[in-house]
C-alpha cells in the first residue's frame, strides 16, 4: 500500500542548525528522505513526500530512546498515505503538538497529507508504533509549514483574545444584531422604503410632539385654568424622555429590536391620546409623561432598526435624512400647534398622532423582518439585573432634580430659594451615586466606563449637549420674537421660520452625500459648528427695524449649519464601536441630545424672563420695579404671557417693552452663539474614522481594525510587517 512520510529536523531558536541527528535504527518499514531546505526563519521544518510502494502501512517511530535536552525536538512523523488525523486518528504517548499553531495546507484536490487544522490535540509517541488506518489517497503535493512542538506542561495557557473596543474600532466582521446589512441592503425593494419611511414617521412625531405644544399652552392654560402648572406642560415630556433614555439603551442591547420598537410607539400613542382627551391638568401632564417615556425608545429603536437593514457606508445619507426629519418636525412643530389652535382646537396637535402613528405601526408589523436574538431562558432575577436597578436608582432622580431646578429657578422660585439649592444638591449627590454604581459594577452598568473614556464618545457626547442647545434655542426664541417685536401672530411666526426648515433639508442632503463619499463625518461637525456660529452671532444683530431680506438670511445660515450636524454623533457611535455595544452608545447619543435641549430651553427662558423683568425695571414701567417683579413677588412675565405683557401695560410703554424684548431675545442667540463655538470645539477632539472598509481607519484599513497599524494587528505575529507568521502557509517542492 503507498504511504507518505513526515520527516522533520528541529533548529535551535537561534536560528543555528541543531546538532546533528543520531544514527537511526534499522527498520524494514521505516525509509528515509533527506530533510527539506529550511524555510526562512522557521524553527522547524517539514517535509511530505511518497515513498515508492511497500506492502503495508508505515508507522510512527521515535529513533531516539533519550531526548536531548538541546532540540525542540527529535521525533520522526511516518503516515499512511492520505491519513487524515482531523478524522479521528489519534496517537498516543507523552509529546503533544498544539494545532492551533500548526497549517499543513492541501494545495489542491490532488493534494495528500495530514490535516492537523480542526485536532484539538495531536499526542506523538515517545517510542514505538501505533497501527494508523489509511484511507483513501491521491497523489502527493508538497508542501511545507512550521510548527514548535512543546511538551503540554511547557506550553503557557491560551491566552484569550480581547475584544477590540473604543478607540481599536469595531471588530472585522462583527456583525449586528439582525443579520448582515449587506444582505439586508434593498434599495429597489419597495419592502425596503415602506419600512424606512414608517421608521421616519415615528421620529417625525416624537421630534413634532417636543415643540408641537409651545404655541398651544396659553389656550391649554385657558381651559384648564391651571396657570400654576404651565411649566409642567413642556417639561413633564422632556422629563421622562431624557430619564429614560439611556434604559432603553440596555433593552435593546438584550432584547428583541422589532417587538421592543413596536411597544415603544404602542405608549408614545396612548400617551398622545392620554393628552388629547384629557379632561383636567393633571391628566394632561400624565399623558405627557407616558409620551415622553416611549419617544425615549422610539429615538432608540429608529436606529436600531436601521443598523442592520443599511450597511455602514450607505448609513450617512439615511442619518442625514433622519436628521433632517427631526430637524424640520422640531422647527415646524410651533407653526403647526398655532395652526390647529387657531383653527380647530389644541388637542388636535395630539389627535394627529393617531392616524400616523398607526401606519407607521401597521407597516413595521408586517415588513419589518429582525431575526430574533437566540438566547436562552433566563430567571427573572437576571433579567432585573440587566436594566441596572442600582443605576437607575440614582440615575432617575438626579436627572429629575436637574430638569425641575432649571424649570423652577428664576421663573417660579429665586434662583437662591431653598427648593431650587436643595434640587441642584439632590443633583449632585445622586450623580456622585451614579457615577460610582457604574464604575464599581460594569458587568450591569447602563453607562460603561469603558465606553464613556473612548475618545470619541467623550468628545460626542458634549458636541451633542451643546449642539441640541443652540438648535433649540433658535427654534423657540426667533418665533418669540417674531411675535413681540414684530407683532405677529402665531401661525405666521411660524411661516416666518420657513428659512430655517428649509435650510436644515438642504445641508442635511449634501452632509450626508458628502459624508458617505469622502467616508469621514469630521467634516460635517466642522462646518455644522462653525456655520452655525457665524448665523446665529447675526441673529444676535435682531432689531425691530431689520429688513426681512436680513431675518430671511440670518434663519438660512443658522438652519444650514444645523444640517450638517444632526446625526453625526450617532454615526460616529456606529463606526467606533463593536455591534454589541452600539446600542448603548446610541443611547449615550440621544440622552446628551435630550438633556442639552431641555437644559438650554429651561436656561434660555430664565435669560429671557430675568432680561426682561430687568428692563423694564429699569425703564419704571409700571408693575415692575421695587414693586413687585419677578420671582421675588408681584407682576410677572411667566404670569402674563408673551403677548400678554405687551397688552397689559399703558400704551406709551409699549415701545419700551418691546425694546426690552428684543435685547432679551438677541441676547438668547448670542448665548446660542457661545454654545455653537463650544461644539466646534468638542468636533475637533473626534477622532478621524472612516465609515468604509480599505480606507485609513476604517475596517480592514490602515489604522483600523484588521488593518495594518491596527492595535489588533501590530500585537500579533500575524500582523507584523515584514516577518513571517507562524501560521504561514510556504509552498515547497
Amino acid at each position: 500500500m503507498p504511504r507518505s512520510q513526515w520527516y522533520y529536523e528541529p533548529y535551535a531558536r537561534d536560528d543555528s542548525p541543531s546538532p546533528s541527528l543520531p544514527p537511526l535504527p534499522s527498520h524494514p518499514d521505516i525509509i528515509m528522505f533527506p530533510p527539506p531546505p529550511r524555510p526562512s526563519g522557521s524553527e522547524l521544518s517539514f517535509a511530505h513526500t511518497t515513498p515508492p510502494p511497500i506492502s503495508r502501512p508505515l508507522d510512527f517511530h521515535h529513533p531516539n530512546r533519550r531526548r536531548n535536552s538541546s532540540l525542540q525536538s527529535q521525533d520522526i512523523y511516518d503516515f499512511p498515505l492520505g491519513e487524515d488525523l482531523s478524522q479521528g486518528t489519534t496517537i498516543r504517548g507523552s509529546r503533544s503538538i498544539r494545532p492551533e499553531s500548526l497549517d499543513v495546507t492541501m494545495a489542491s484536490s490532488n493534494t495528500l497529507g495530514p490535516d492537523f487544522s480542526s485536532r484539538s490535540d495531536l499526542e506523538l509517541a515517545s517510542h514505538g508504533a501505533v497501527p494508523a488506518r489509511p484511507k483513501s489517497f491521491a497523489p502527493t503535493t508538497v508542501t511545507v509549514g512550521t510548527q514548535t512542538p512543546s511538551d503540554p506542561e511547557e506550553l503557557p495557557p491560551p491566552v484569550p483574545k480581547k475584544e477590540p473596543v473604543g478607540s481599536k474600532g469595531p471588530p472585522p466582521g462583527g456583525m449586528p444584531p439582525g443579520g448582515d446589512p449587506d444582505k439586508n441592503f434593498k434599495p429597489k425593494s419597495l419592502r425596503f422604503w415602506l419600512v424606512i419611511v414608517s421608521n421616519f414617521l415615528a421620529i417625525f412625531l416624537v421630534a413634532l410632539d417636543r415643540t408641537i405644544i409651545a404655541t398651544a399652552i396659553p389656550r391649554i392654560t385657558d381651559d384648564y385654568k391651571s396657570l400654576d402648572d404651565i411649566g409642567w406642560y413642556g417639561s413633564a415630556y422632556m422629563l421622562t424622555t431624557a430619564a429614560s433614555q439611556l434604559l432603553f439603551g440596555r433593552i435593546f442591547k438584550f432584547y428583541d429590536i422589532k417587538w421592543t420598537y413596536l411597544a415603544v410607539i404602542v405608549i408614545f400613542e396612548v400617551g398622545s391620546v392620554i393628552c388629547a382627551a384629557a379632561p383636567t391638568s393633571a391628566m394632561f401632564i400624565t399623558g405627557r409623561a407616558i409620551a415622553g417615556f416611549g419617544s425615549a425608545g422610539i429615538f432608540s429603536g429608529s436606529m436600531m432598526v436601521m443598523i442592520p437593514m443599511i450597511p455602514l457606508r450607505n448609513r450617512p445619507m439615511f442619518q442625514a435624512i433622519f436628521g433632517m426629519v427631526f430637524g424640520m418636525s422640531s422647527v415646524i412643530g410651533p407653526l403647526l400647534g398655532g395652526a390647529f389652535t387657531g383653527t380647530l382646537s389644541w388637542r388636535w396637535c395630539f389627535w394627529i398622532n393617531l392616524p400616523i402613528g398607526g401606519v407607521a405601526l401597521l407597516c413595521l408589523i408586517f415588513l419589518l423582518h429582525i431575526p430574533r436574538r437566540p438566547a436562552a431562558p433566563a430567571p427573572l432575577k437576571t433579567h432585573f439585573l440587566r436594566l441596572d436597578p442600582l443605576g437607575t436608582l440614582f440615575f432617575l432622580p438626579s436627572i429629575v432634580a436637574l430638569l425641575l431646578a432649571l424649570q423652577w429657578g428664576g421663573a417660579t422660585y429665586a434662583w437662591n430659594d431653598a427648593r431650587v439649592v436643595a434640587l441642584f444638591v439632590v443633583f449632585g449627590v445622586m450623580l456622585v451615586g451614579f457615577i460610582a454604581v457604574q464604575a464599581l459594577m460594569p458587568e450591569t452598568a447602563t453607562v460603561p466606563m469603558r465606553i464613556m473614556r473612548q475618545r470619541s464618545m467623550l468628545a460626542g457626547f458634549f458636541f451633542q449637549i451643546f449642539l441640541s442647545g443652540a438648535m433649540i434655542l433658535p427654534i423657540y426664541y426667533v418665533p418669540l420674537w417674531f411675535q413681540t417685536v414684530l407683532g405677529t401672530g402665531p401661525v405666521k411666526s411660524g411661516i416666518y421660520t420657513i428659512p430655517l426648515v428649509l435650510s436644515i433639508v438642504v445641508s442635511s442632503v449634501i452632509s450626508g452625500v458628502g459624508t458617505q463619499r469622502l467616508g469621514y463625518y469630521v467634516p460635517s461637525m466642522l462646518l455644522c459648528a462653525s456655520i452655525m456660529a457665524v448665523g446665529e452671532g447675526l441673529l444676535s444683530t435682531f432689531l425691530p427695524s431689520t429688513p426681512s431680506a436680513k431675518w430671511i438670511a440670518y434663519q438660512f445660515l443658522t438652519g444650514f449649519g444645523l444640517g450638517f450636524g444632526m446625526q453625526t454623533v450617532a454615526l460616529a457611535v456606529q463606526t467606533v464601536f463593536p455591534p454589541e455595544d452600539v446600542s448603548t452608545g446610541i443611547a449615550i447619543s440621544f440622552f446628551a441630545q435630550q438633556l442639552g435641549g431641555a437644559i438650554f430651553v429651561s436656561v434660555g427662558q430664565s435669560m429671557v424672563n430675568n432680561l426682561l423683568e430687568a428692563r423694564l425695571a429699569a425703564a419704571n414701567v409700571p408693575g415692575f420695579g421695587s414693586g413687585g417683579a419677578g420671582p421675588g413677588g408681584g407682576h410677572s412675565v411667566t404670569e402674563s404671557g408673551a403677548t400678554g405683557l405687551l397688552m397689559s401695560v399703558p400704551v406709551r410703554f409699549r415701545p419700551t417693552v418691546v425694546e426690552a424684548y428684543n435685547f432679551a431675545c438677541t441676547r438668547v442667540f448670542l448665548l446660542g452663539m457661545g454654545l455653537s463655538i463650544l461644539t466646534f470645539g468638542a468636533a475637533m477632539c473626534m477622532e478621524w474614522r472612516s465609515i468604509k472598509k480599505g480606507q485609513p481607519g476604517g475596517p480592514g484599513g490602515p489604522g483600523g481594525p484588521g488593518g495594518p497599524g491596527s492595535p489588533s494587528s501590530s500585537d500579533s505575529p500575524e500582523g507584523k510587517s515584514g516577518q513571517s507568521s507562524p501560521r504561514e502557509k510556504v509552498s515547497g517542492t
